[in-house]
């Protein structure tokens, strides 16, 4: 499995430390798009490019950070085939990929800390699509962007 990961600055620190924690604790390969310091930057331009690894196939799933997880979520969420969902909890973060099929989570640096941050992704990779009834309603999901 290889996880897209990308952030503005204000969730660049969280990004980092959730690259090592993915790379090295749950042994997946990580592709980081950036950004990488504190420089101000518009997170638009790194959910497309993290969102585009995921749709490309290049990466199985992506995580993206900014200050809140809500920007970057709604950014992501313009991307045709993306489900982005912005989790600040573990139940969260089961649900969405349980029921939504979600292929993108949103984080947000001020928001969560580390610790939470790192059961929220574990979370989120390591549960599976249900499928049955929730089929039905990804796929008018998937309808509602054409």
């Amino acid at each position: 499995m290889k996880i897209a990961l990308a952030s503005d600055h204000g969730g660049y620190r969280l990004k980092s430390e959730l690259n090592e924690f993915i790379k090295n604790e749950l042994k997946l390969e990580t592709k980081d798009f950036g950004t990488h310091g504190p420089e101000s930057v518009d997170y638009p331009e790194y959910a497309k490019v993290a969102a585009d690894a995921v749709i490309n196939k290049e990466c199985d799933f992506a995580i993206l950070v900014c200050g809140t997880g809500i920007g970057i979520s709604i950014a992501a969420n313009k991307i045709k085939g993306i489900r982005a969902a912005n989790c600040h909890d573990c139940f969260s973060a089961e649900a969405t990929r349980l029921h939504n099929d979600a292929n993108v989570l949103a984080l947000g640096e001020r928001v969560v800390g580390g610790g939470l941050a790192k059961k929220i992704v574990q979370t989120f990779l390591t549960t599976n699509f249900e499928g049955g009834r929730h089929l039905r309603r990804v796929e008018k999901i998937t309808k509602l962007e054409s």
